[in-house]
Protein backbone atom coordinates (compact mmCIF):
# COMPACT_ATOMS: atom_id res chain seq x y z
CA UNK A 1 0.00 0.00 0.00
CA UNK A 2 1.57 3.27 -1.14
CA UNK A 3 -0.25 5.55 1.24
CA UNK A 4 -0.53 6.35 4.93
CA UNK A 5 -3.87 6.48 6.74
CA UNK A 6 -5.21 8.06 9.91
CA UNK A 7 -8.77 7.62 11.12
CA UNK A 8 -10.74 10.85 11.56
CA UNK A 9 -13.23 9.38 14.06
CA UNK A 10 -13.65 5.84 15.45
CA UNK A 11 -16.74 5.00 13.34
CA UNK A 12 -16.40 7.03 10.13
CA UNK A 13 -13.77 8.76 8.06
CA UNK A 14 -10.12 8.14 7.25
CA UNK A 15 -7.49 10.54 5.98
CA UNK A 16 -5.21 9.24 3.23
CA UNK A 17 -1.77 10.68 2.65
CA UNK A 18 -0.52 9.86 -0.85
CA UNK A 19 1.21 11.68 -3.66
CA UNK A 20 -0.83 13.00 -6.54
CA UNK A 21 1.37 10.99 -8.91
CA UNK A 22 0.64 7.69 -7.15
CA UNK A 23 -3.09 8.39 -7.13
CA UNK A 24 -3.24 9.25 -10.83
CA UNK A 25 -1.25 6.19 -11.92
CA UNK A 26 -4.18 4.00 -10.92
CA UNK A 27 -2.48 1.25 -8.98
CA UNK A 28 -4.10 2.31 -5.70
CA UNK A 29 -7.68 2.12 -6.93
CA UNK A 30 -8.64 -1.23 -5.43
CA UNK A 31 -7.07 -0.46 -2.03
CA UNK A 32 -8.90 2.88 -1.94
CA UNK A 33 -12.22 1.25 -2.87
CA UNK A 34 -11.87 -1.31 -0.08
CA UNK A 35 -11.00 1.36 2.47
CA UNK A 36 -13.92 3.48 1.29
CA UNK A 37 -16.38 0.66 1.94
CA UNK A 38 -14.89 0.09 5.39
CA UNK A 39 -14.73 3.73 6.49
CA UNK A 40 -17.40 5.52 4.46
CA UNK A 41 -15.47 8.75 3.91
CA UNK A 42 -11.92 9.33 2.69
CA UNK A 43 -10.12 12.67 2.98
CA UNK A 44 -7.14 13.90 0.98
CA UNK A 45 -6.11 17.23 2.53
CA UNK A 46 -5.13 20.04 0.14
CA UNK A 47 -4.52 17.60 -2.70
CA UNK A 48 -5.38 20.39 -5.15
CA UNK A 49 -6.39 18.22 -8.08
CA UNK A 50 -7.41 20.09 -11.22
CA UNK A 51 -10.74 19.11 -12.76
CA UNK A 52 -8.94 16.98 -15.35
CA UNK A 53 -6.88 15.28 -12.64
CA UNK A 54 -9.99 14.65 -10.55
CA UNK A 55 -11.64 12.96 -13.53
CA UNK A 56 -8.55 10.84 -14.15
CA UNK A 57 -8.39 9.80 -10.50
CA UNK A 58 -12.12 9.02 -10.40
CA UNK A 59 -11.72 6.69 -13.37
CA UNK A 60 -9.24 4.61 -11.38
CA UNK A 61 -12.08 3.92 -8.92
CA UNK A 62 -15.01 3.23 -11.22
CA UNK A 63 -17.10 4.40 -14.16
CA UNK A 64 -17.79 8.13 -14.14
CA UNK A 65 -21.28 9.56 -14.75
CA UNK A 66 -21.34 12.02 -17.66
CA UNK A 67 -22.71 14.91 -15.63
CA UNK A 68 -21.97 18.62 -15.80
CA UNK A 69 -18.94 19.41 -17.94
CA UNK A 70 -17.54 16.03 -19.01
CA UNK A 71 -18.02 14.52 -15.57
CA UNK A 72 -17.42 17.63 -13.45
CA UNK A 73 -20.58 18.95 -11.80
CA UNK A 74 -20.17 22.38 -10.22
CA UNK A 75 -21.63 22.60 -6.72
CA UNK A 76 -22.75 26.22 -6.59
CA UNK A 77 -25.91 28.13 -5.67
CA UNK A 78 -25.17 30.56 -8.49
CA UNK A 79 -27.53 29.76 -11.42
CA UNK A 80 -24.93 31.18 -13.80
CA UNK A 81 -22.60 28.32 -12.81
CA UNK A 82 -25.19 25.61 -12.20
CA UNK A 83 -28.55 25.54 -13.97
CA UNK A 84 -29.92 23.15 -11.31
CA UNK A 85 -28.81 25.34 -8.40
CA UNK A 86 -32.36 25.53 -7.06
CA UNK A 87 -32.19 21.80 -6.22
CA UNK A 88 -29.04 22.27 -4.17
CA UNK A 89 -30.74 24.40 -1.51
CA UNK A 90 -32.29 21.19 -0.15
CA UNK A 91 -28.87 19.60 0.45
CA UNK A 92 -28.83 21.21 3.91
CA UNK A 93 -30.94 18.15 4.85
CA UNK A 94 -29.57 14.63 5.30
CA UNK A 95 -29.86 12.60 2.10
CA UNK A 96 -28.44 9.79 0.00
CA UNK A 97 -27.87 10.78 -3.62
CA UNK A 98 -30.30 8.89 -5.83
CA UNK A 99 -32.19 7.24 -2.96
CA UNK A 100 -35.29 7.64 -5.14
CA UNK A 101 -33.62 5.52 -7.86
CA UNK A 102 -33.35 1.73 -8.13
CA UNK A 103 -29.54 1.91 -8.32
CA UNK A 104 -28.03 4.86 -6.42
CA UNK A 105 -24.64 6.19 -7.39
CA UNK A 106 -21.65 4.31 -6.02
CA UNK A 107 -19.63 7.21 -4.64
CA UNK A 108 -18.76 10.85 -5.23
CA UNK A 109 -15.50 12.81 -5.22
CA UNK A 110 -15.68 16.45 -4.11
CA UNK A 111 -12.90 19.06 -4.34
CA UNK A 112 -13.20 22.46 -2.66
CA UNK A 113 -12.44 25.38 -4.99
CA UNK A 114 -13.94 28.47 -3.30
CA UNK A 115 -15.19 28.49 0.28
CA UNK A 116 -17.94 30.46 1.98
CA UNK A 117 -16.95 32.65 4.91
CA UNK A 118 -20.14 31.47 6.65
CA UNK A 119 -21.26 27.84 6.77
CA UNK A 120 -20.52 25.35 4.01
CA UNK A 121 -19.15 22.57 6.23
CA UNK A 122 -20.22 19.09 5.15
CA UNK A 123 -21.39 16.31 7.47
CA UNK A 124 -21.40 12.59 6.72
CA UNK A 125 -23.22 9.85 8.66
CA UNK A 126 -22.19 6.18 8.47
CA UNK A 127 -25.39 4.18 7.99
CA UNK A 128 -23.55 0.84 8.09
CA UNK A 129 -22.36 1.63 11.63
CA UNK A 130 -25.78 2.99 12.58
CA UNK A 131 -27.42 -0.31 11.59
CA UNK A 132 -24.74 -2.41 13.29
CA UNK A 133 -25.29 -0.60 16.60
CA UNK A 134 -29.08 -0.90 16.64
CA UNK A 135 -30.47 -3.06 19.47
CA UNK A 136 -31.72 -6.44 18.22
CA UNK A 137 -35.40 -5.55 18.46
CA UNK A 138 -34.94 -2.34 16.46
CA UNK A 139 -32.92 -4.20 13.83
CA UNK A 140 -35.80 -6.64 13.44
CA UNK A 141 -38.24 -3.74 13.10
CA UNK A 142 -36.11 -1.93 10.53
CA UNK A 143 -35.57 -5.16 8.56
CA UNK A 144 -39.32 -5.50 8.13
CA UNK A 145 -40.07 -1.99 6.84
CA UNK A 146 -40.36 -0.61 3.31
CA UNK A 147 -40.07 3.14 2.79
CA UNK A 148 -41.40 5.40 0.04
CA UNK A 149 -38.71 7.75 -1.34
CA UNK A 150 -39.32 10.76 -3.55
CA UNK A 151 -37.51 13.94 -4.60
CA UNK A 152 -40.68 15.79 -3.68
CA UNK A 153 -40.28 15.09 0.04
CA UNK A 154 -36.86 16.73 0.36
CA UNK A 155 -37.74 19.63 -1.94
CA UNK A 156 -40.93 20.42 -0.02
CA UNK A 157 -38.79 20.94 3.08
CA UNK A 158 -37.36 24.01 1.33
CA UNK A 159 -40.41 24.97 -0.74
CA UNK A 160 -43.54 24.15 1.32
CA UNK A 161 -45.80 26.03 -1.11
CA UNK A 162 -44.46 24.92 -4.52
CA UNK A 163 -45.58 26.16 -7.90
CA UNK A 164 -47.11 23.81 -10.46
CA UNK A 165 -43.85 24.00 -12.43
CA UNK A 166 -41.82 22.96 -9.38
CA UNK A 167 -44.15 20.05 -8.65
CA UNK A 168 -43.91 18.89 -12.25
CA UNK A 169 -40.12 18.89 -12.10
CA UNK A 170 -40.01 17.04 -8.79
CA UNK A 171 -42.41 14.42 -10.09
CA UNK A 172 -40.46 13.69 -13.27
CA UNK A 173 -39.01 10.76 -11.34
CA UNK A 174 -41.66 8.46 -9.83
CA UNK A 175 -41.68 7.40 -6.20
CA UNK A 176 -39.67 4.33 -5.30
CA UNK A 177 -40.37 1.90 -2.48
CA UNK A 178 -37.19 0.56 -0.88
CA UNK A 179 -36.41 -1.53 2.19
CA UNK A 180 -35.31 0.59 5.13
CA UNK A 181 -32.35 -1.75 5.42
CA UNK A 182 -30.20 -2.20 2.33
CA UNK A 183 -28.71 -5.71 2.33
CA UNK A 184 -25.60 -5.43 0.21
CA UNK A 185 -23.98 -8.09 -1.94
CA UNK A 186 -21.15 -8.13 0.60
CA UNK A 187 -23.64 -9.29 3.25
CA UNK A 188 -23.34 -6.04 5.19
CA UNK A 189 -26.42 -3.97 5.94
CA UNK A 190 -26.97 -0.21 6.00
CA UNK A 191 -29.94 2.00 6.80
CA UNK A 192 -31.46 3.80 3.82
CA UNK A 193 -32.90 7.05 5.13
CA UNK A 194 -32.59 10.79 4.50
CA UNK A 195 -35.25 13.36 3.74
CA UNK A 196 -36.27 11.65 0.50
CA UNK A 197 -37.87 9.07 2.83
CA UNK A 198 -41.45 10.28 3.21
CA UNK A 199 -43.61 7.47 4.52
CA UNK A 200 -43.64 3.76 5.31
CA UNK A 201 -45.49 1.50 2.93
CA UNK A 202 -48.68 0.07 4.45
CA UNK A 203 -48.62 2.31 7.51
CA UNK A 204 -50.44 5.51 8.45
CA UNK A 205 -48.52 8.63 7.51
CA UNK A 206 -48.30 9.77 11.12
CA UNK A 207 -46.97 6.46 12.46
CA UNK A 208 -44.60 6.01 9.54
CA UNK A 209 -43.23 9.51 9.95
CA UNK A 210 -42.59 8.89 13.65
CA UNK A 211 -40.59 5.75 12.92
CA UNK A 212 -38.58 7.36 10.11
CA UNK A 213 -37.76 10.41 12.25
CA UNK A 214 -36.73 8.21 15.16
CA UNK A 215 -34.47 6.08 12.95
CA UNK A 216 -33.02 9.19 11.34
CA UNK A 217 -32.18 10.65 14.75
CA UNK A 218 -30.46 7.38 15.68
CA UNK A 219 -28.38 7.26 12.48
CA UNK A 220 -27.13 10.84 12.83
CA UNK A 221 -25.89 10.62 16.42
CA UNK A 222 -22.41 12.15 16.90
CA UNK A 223 -20.64 8.78 17.05
CA UNK A 224 -21.74 8.03 13.46
CA UNK A 225 -20.96 11.48 12.01
CA UNK A 226 -17.87 13.14 10.58
CA UNK A 227 -18.08 16.92 10.08
CA UNK A 228 -15.58 18.36 7.63
CA UNK A 229 -14.20 21.89 7.84
CA UNK A 230 -13.06 22.52 4.28
CA UNK A 231 -9.75 23.97 3.17
CA UNK A 232 -9.39 24.94 -0.45
CA UNK A 233 -7.98 21.99 -2.39
CA UNK A 234 -9.33 19.31 -0.05
CA UNK A 235 -10.73 16.22 -1.78
CA UNK A 236 -13.32 14.00 -0.11
CA UNK A 237 -14.74 10.72 -1.39
CA UNK A 238 -17.84 9.27 0.23
CA UNK A 239 -19.51 5.89 -0.18
CA UNK A 240 -23.00 6.86 -1.30
CA UNK A 241 -24.32 3.34 -0.64
CA UNK A 242 -23.65 3.52 3.11
CA UNK A 243 -23.34 7.21 3.98
CA UNK A 244 -25.81 10.08 4.26
CA UNK A 245 -24.55 13.64 3.90
CA UNK A 246 -25.64 17.24 4.22
CA UNK A 247 -24.11 20.72 4.01
CA UNK A 248 -24.34 23.45 6.61
CA UNK A 249 -26.35 26.36 5.21
CA UNK A 250 -24.35 29.12 3.54
CA UNK A 251 -25.31 32.36 1.72
CA UNK A 252 -26.35 31.91 -1.90
CA UNK A 253 -24.09 34.80 -2.90
CA UNK A 254 -21.05 33.47 -1.01
CA UNK A 255 -19.28 32.28 -4.14
CA UNK A 256 -18.84 28.78 -2.65
CA UNK A 257 -17.78 26.39 -5.40
CA UNK A 258 -16.82 22.72 -5.38
CA UNK A 259 -16.17 20.24 -8.18
CA UNK A 260 -18.01 16.91 -7.93
CA UNK A 261 -17.39 13.75 -9.89
CA UNK A 262 -19.78 10.83 -9.36
CA UNK A 263 -19.30 7.12 -9.96
CA UNK A 264 -21.98 5.01 -11.60
CA UNK A 265 -24.01 2.81 -9.26
CA UNK A 266 -23.00 -0.82 -9.10
CA UNK A 267 -25.78 -2.60 -7.21
CA UNK A 268 -29.53 -2.15 -6.87
CA UNK A 269 -31.12 -1.53 -3.51
CA UNK A 270 -32.23 -4.84 -2.04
Amino acid sequence: MKFEIADLTPRIGTEIKASKQDLLQGGLGEDIRQLLEQRGVLLFRELNLTDDEQLAFARTLGEVIDQGMKGIYKISLDPALNDTADYLHATVHWHVDGAQDMVPTRASLLTARVLSRIGGQTEFANTYAAYDDLPADRKAEADSLRVVHSQEYIQRAMHPDPSEAQLARWREHPEQVHPMVWTHRSGRKSLLLGLTAGRIDGMSEEEGRRIIDDMQAWATQPQFVYRHEWTSGDLIIWDNTGVMHRVEAYPADSGRLLSRTTLVGEEPIA
